[in-house]
């Protein structure tokens, strides 16, 4: 299995790389788009939606709601708007897989998914088309989720004891999401080199952006074991779907935008 993922991870990731790097804006616009749209898809499998118009309703949901929010958020200050509707959405979350994991209702599903992957598409598009080096910004924001995952995995497999939320995510464990917050705060001391910020605070809101990422791991958790589903999807082999792979970008991206809009740490 680990075999597995390696492979597909490296795939997938030569491919973002070949789009966000080498093409144009719009191809990373493009993709981004529809990584969401396909999210969605797999979202409306938490509402426990049998029906195939339910299902393409709320894709439909989420695109027309994309492309209202594109055109909200040129203002600045909407677009912090959003952001910190984002932030407090996800401290909500916190307490909900904290304390009532268990009450998870379609509706409250459907209205999660809108508050999930809304603003993080947002946060992604402009990242890669409103800031100078917008490539490495929009990679690195990826990068730092997968390397929150990646910490995260090892230090658990090798000293996790203590569970992190044993109701929703048995195997998940403090010492792993310490592993986590760590290999987010190396990604960001290595990012320093070659983006324009300020060493000390990106390094610090990389790291407070990899705990942060952790939530979106443990919602979609959430909401596939109230689903009695083990994966997402089958997209990827060795990953299972599309939010298997970006649960914790949904998360990462609107409160690392947030972050560095918040706190200038662009120089």
């Amino acid at each position: 299995m680990l075999r597995q993922r390696v492979i597909t991870a490296a795939l997938l990731g030569g491919v973002l790389l070949a789009v966000v790097l080498l093409l144009p804006p719009w191809a990373s616009v493009a993709l981004f788009t529809l990584t969401i749209l396909f999210g969605a898809w797999e979202w409306s499998g938490f509402m426990r939606a049998k029906s195939l118009v339910v299902r393409m309703g709320f894709v439909a949901l989420i695109a027309v709601a994309l492309l209202l929010s594109h055109r909200y958020v040129i203002d600045r200050d909407a677009l912090q708007g959003v952001l910190w509707i984002a932030a407090l959405w996800w401290m909500v979350t916190f307490l909900w897989v904290a304390l009532a994991p268990q009450r998870v209702s379609p509706l409250a599903a459907a209205i999660a998914g809108v508050l999930v992957l809304v603003p993080a598409w947002i946060a992604l598009v402009h990242l890669r088309t409103a800031f100078a080096h917008g490539a490495l910004w929009s990679l690195f924001v990826l990068g730092l989720a997968w390397a929150a995952d990646t910490g995260a995995f090892f230090a658990g497999k090798f000293f996790g004891r203590v569970p992190l939320a044993p109701r929703v995510s048995p195997k998940k464990t403090w010492e792993g999401a310490v592993g986590g917050v760590c290999f987010g705060a190396l990604a960001g001391y290595l990012a320093s080199f070659a983006l324009p910020v300020q060493p000390l605070a990106f390094v610090l809101l990389s790291a407070s952006v990899a705990a942060i990422s952790i939530v979106g791991d443990l919602t979609e958790s959430m909401l596939k074991r109230a689903a009695g589903m083990k994966d997402s999807g089958w997209l990827f082999p060795g990953h299972g779907g599309v939010l298997d792979r970006i649960d914790s970008v949904t998360a990462a991206a609107p409160a690392f935008l947030l972050g560095v809009l918040v706190f200038r740490i662009a120089t």
